[in-house]
């Protein structure tokens, strides 16, 4: 079981970049009025951010945070010696393009760069390996850049998928600091359902085709070729209400910690109706669970330090918090952090 503490590792900022252009579900053309109204009701996304430009990419919303958070820390940049790229969305299939973020950051060729392909669960993941680089005293300052333009693979025709993502890239900051308090995680994958969520081609099992190009209707309102995201949405939901919350209190039974105690509880955002969910059965007061869903939608893997920075930034920058972040989803993959921050630096929204 990969439940596991580590010490010595302190998260000192956090900066997010969405794109300024401003999509409505008001104005999505595939869905009913009725439609319309289950989906920010039940859904909770109303608004999300879509990149314009399609030459925008990922790492360009990762290296805005990125160049801002430095500068807001001070840090000087020949002090950074890792940078971890979390993302499904790199700009190209070779190089690795957390190479090209530490060129273009100007960070030093003594700086370890490296991509990780995760997808909901991202930041959870890019946390714990972050951090276990860290402790080993010989990296004192590292950038985590997450991040994802979901939009680009799903079908507009698509009104299962279409009206939920959003675009989104963030940086943290963490570095290695003698005594700091541990940081707890519990990560879990099960590949089985790893077609809950996928986009079929594109891959080296199913190479692009001029089939992979063609639109196929699944059902009325549901129409996407190989190369859009295709989702499960039962089987999503189904496993979240039967992963997460046990998760969460495996964790917080092993180090005898309290869900209660914590100051804020921020899930992946999903969807309302998922983390409402989780959030009752864990028995957790709905003003500790923060929510980014109606103004962004799902940010995949940027969507838990996007709603840090875009809903919680004041009760971050002034003093002790003690957080829960619970990150779910695609691979089928998922995880738990328990981590306590302190006068976090976090710069206002970018906007791009």
């Amino acid at each position: 079981m990969a439940i596991f503490s580590i010490p010595n590792v302190k998260l000192c900022g956090i900066s997010a970049c969405v794109p300024s252009n401003e999509v409505s579900n008001h104005d999505y053309e595939f869905i009913s009025d009725k439609e319309r109204e289950s989906l920010v009701k039940n859904i909770g996304v109303e608004k999300r951010r879509v990149r314009k430009d399609a030459t925008l990419t990922t790492s360009d919303m990762c290296f805005a945070s990125a160049k801002k958070l430095m500068e807001t820390l001070k840090w000087d940049k020949q002090d950074i010696g890792l940078l971890i790229f979390v993302s499904q969305s790199n700009d190209y299939i070779i190089p690795n393009t957390s190479g090209i973020l530490q060129h273009r950051l100007g960070l030093p060729k003594t700086c370890m760069a490296m991509d990780v392909g995760m997808g909901c669960s991202g930041y959870v993941y890019g946390l714990a390996t972050a951090a276990g680089l860290i402790n080993s005293g010989m990296i004192g300052k590292a950038l985590l850049l997450v991040g994802d333009i979901s939009t680009s693979n799903v079908s507009y025709r698509d009104k299962s998928a279409y009206p939920l993502f959003g675009d989104a890239g963030t940086a943290t900051a963490l570095e290695y600091q003698p005594g700091a308090e541990e940081i707890r995680f519990n990560m879990q994958s099960d590949g089985a359902g790893y077609d809950a969520i996928i986009i079929p081609s594109g891959g080296m099992r199913n190479p692009v085709s001029e089939k992979s190009f063609e639109l196929r209707s699944y059902s009325e309102g549901i129409e996407r070729s190989d190369l859009h995201v295709a989702m499960n949405g039962i089987d999503v939901f189904n496993f979240a209400l039967r992963e997460v919350a046990p998760n969460i209190k495996a964790l917080a039974e092993k180090y005898t910690l309290s869900i209660e105690d914590a100051n804020f509880v921020i899930f992946h955002q999903a969807n309302k109706l998922i983390n409402n969910t989780i959030r009752k059965i864990l028995k957790i007061s709905p003003d500790k669970t923060p929510t980014s869903l109606a103004k962004f939608g799902n940010t995949s893997s940027a969507s838990i330090p996007l709603t840090m920075v875009s809903e919680i930034s004041e009760p971050l920058r002034k003093g002790k918090c003690k957080l829960i972040l619970s990150a779910f989803g695609v691979g089928l993959s998922w995880g738990t952090v328990f981590i306590t921050t302190e006068n976090l630096v976090i710069p206002e929204l970018i906007e791009i």
